[in-house]
């Protein structure tokens, strides 16, 4: 096979990548590719716009900006920091670096943050290994969020002047139309895209299927550890819009009521406020917008995500899925044994029990899921843990295997290590397999004393999430999930099929949750859907 040529013609102009060297030999990337226009001036919290196509050859041998944020979460490596701005919508292409006689399939990642830090740039997220050990292509992008991609500010726009209810989701959709309009010219193969991601990233995989303007923009969908609640409601969105507002027009302002407030800005005074601020303003009045939401008592305890409800996003993904509206495509979801620790340890933002269990309208099933969780310190952060990430996982994978074939796996694997540190399979762990990041010199220590377990573990994810980017088939062994036996694959040292691993606690979750319930067939959901009204 012939080596790809590193300068590529797509429809807004013609990239140049560079060949991948010592570990990254057999491979070519193409980094910093802009996507949509800079959402900057009147585009800023508008949706993203078309690229202006450029003259010449664009080098793109490096990551564009990372979306603003906080300055220590972008490091790349020691005192290596991303550089951060609004001028962010770019995405990077990595690929086997010989041609194919066919075109391969294609991987888009999501990356997670809670929807208010994260880049691409980040080592773990390197596509190298990926792209090469399952010869297919991954794209990794980015997007807008905290309060410049994941606010509703819709709710002020004039004739001249127009907010976009969702401009981060959006830009999510604009990435994955420019995969389809040119990933041919890498090699690609657009009729076979699988968007995949984690934390933030895998709820927004969920959203994407309840997102009218991403169907048909991939085939499949791949969702790590996802807080498939992780959208707001309109008029909860309207509230954390109007408190920004406040926050950015008085710095000195600490409000926590969500009752009695003053009159609402107008849309003029709402535009100035929000295209005369500058980055930093609007990035520290983000940051105090989070204290209201952990103190106001909203029922979304998170200001920031996509909002439900309006054209964009009709419906929360939970809902869309119960309803049967979700997009059919395959699906793999899953979650992480120890999804809390990583919290408990290093970033104290899980709510405790009581907030928790806040969506749990009947205080009989609120006893029983305590009851549940009865064994002291370790259940208690499991608890909160499976609140926010396991049991809508259980409830979304109830629902979307009524549309079309659910694979749910459960990762446990940890080195020894990682179980040194307390934290074992938490949160986001799963990613050092699936983009073999033990390999980097940023995480390699973490498989000292387990380099046999570790490359086993990365074999078996990589393999089974290429495969089933392929061809929709994570491996012959990973039955469907279903009802009757609710198989899930436990990836450990050894891999294995399970038959409802913690269904006591997934029962009384789906109980207090509303999430669904396996009941006599419908007109509607003949294989048979019960629900009971989750909001």
């Amino acid at each position: 096979m012939a080596l790809i040529d590193p300068k590529v013609t797509t429809l807004d102009g013609i990239v140049g990548g560079v060949r991948g060297r010592r570990l990254r030999r057999g491979t070519i990337s193409w980094k910093g590719i802009p996507f949509a226009a800079p959402p900057v001036g009147g585009g800023r919290f508008d949706a993203p716009q078309p690229v202006t196509r450029w003259p010449g050859v664009r080098w793109c041998t490096g990551f564009g900006d990372a979306a603003v944020q906080e300055k220590f979460v972008t490091a790349t490596g020691p005192g290596r920091f991303q550089p951060t701005g609004e001028d962010c919508l770019t995405l990077n292409v990595y690929s086997p670096d010989q041609t194919c006689t066919r075109p391969r399939p294609v991987m888009v990642f999501i990356h997670g943050g809670a929807y208010i830090l994260g880049t691409a740039a980040t080592p773990i997220y390197d596509g190298t290994f990926l792209a090469r050990a399952q010869d297919l292509i991954v794209v990794t992008i980015q997007y807008r969020f905290g309060p410049f991609g994941m606010l509703d500010f819709s709710g002020y726009s004039g004739p001249d002047r127009r907010f976009d209810e969702n401009p981060g989701l959006k830009d999510m959709v604009a990435a994955l139309q420019w995969v389809q309009r040119n990933i041919a010219a890498f090699g690609g193969d657009p009729d076979n895209v699988t968007v995949f991601g984690e934390s933030a990233g895998g709820s927004a995989v969920l959203t994407l299927l309840a997102t009218p303007s991403a169907r048909g923009l991939f085939a499949r969908a791949i969702a790590e550890s996802p807080v498939a609640d992780l959208v707001i409601a309109k008029d909860n969105a309207a509230l954390f819009a109007d408190e920004f507002l406040r926050l950015l027009a008085d710095p000195t302002r600490r409000s926590t009521e969500i009752v009695d407030r003053p009159e609402p800005f107008g849309p003029d005074r709402a535009r100035e406020l929000l295209d005369g601020a500058s980055t930093g303003d609007l990035h520290r009045a983000g940051r105090r917008l989070l204290g209201f939401a952990r103190h106001a008592g909203t029922v979304d305890p998170f200001p920031y995500g996509p909002v439900f409800g309006g054209e964009s996003l009709p419906q929360a993904p939970l809902d869309a899925a119960r309803a049967g509206d979700s997009a059919p495509v395959p699906l793999i979801v899953g979650t992480n044994r120890d999804e809390g620790m990583l919290f408990e340890k290093f970033w104290n933002i899980l709510p405790d029990p009581e907030r928790t269990l806040l969506r749990v309208e009947d205080a009989a099933v609120r006893d029983e899921i305590l009851e549940a969780y009865a064994g002291g310190d370790v259940d208690r952060i499991r608890l909160a843990a499976d609140g926010i990430f396991w049991a809508p996982v259980a409830g979304f994978a109830d629902a979307h295997r009524l549309v079309a074939p659910t694979h749910v796996y459960r990762y446990d694997f940890f080195t020894r290590a990682l179980g040194a540190a307390g934290v074992g399979a938490t949160h986001a762990t799963e990613l050092f397999a699936v983009f073999d990041a033990y390999r980097t010199p940023m995480l390699g220590g973490l498989a000292v004393g387990d380099l046999r377990a570790t490359r086993r573990v990365v074999e078996q994810m990589q393999s089974r999430w290429g495969g089933f980017a392929r061809n929709g088939v994570p491996g012959p062994d990973w039955p469907d999930y279903d009802d009757v036996s609710r198989s899930v694959l436990i990836i450990d040292r050894e891999v294995r099929v399970e038959s409802d691993p913690d269904g006591r606690r997934r029962e009384v979750w789906h109980r207090g949750r509303g999430t669904l319930i396996a009941a006599a067939g419908t007109p509607d959901h003949p294989e048979g859907i019960g629900e009971i009204s989750a909001r």
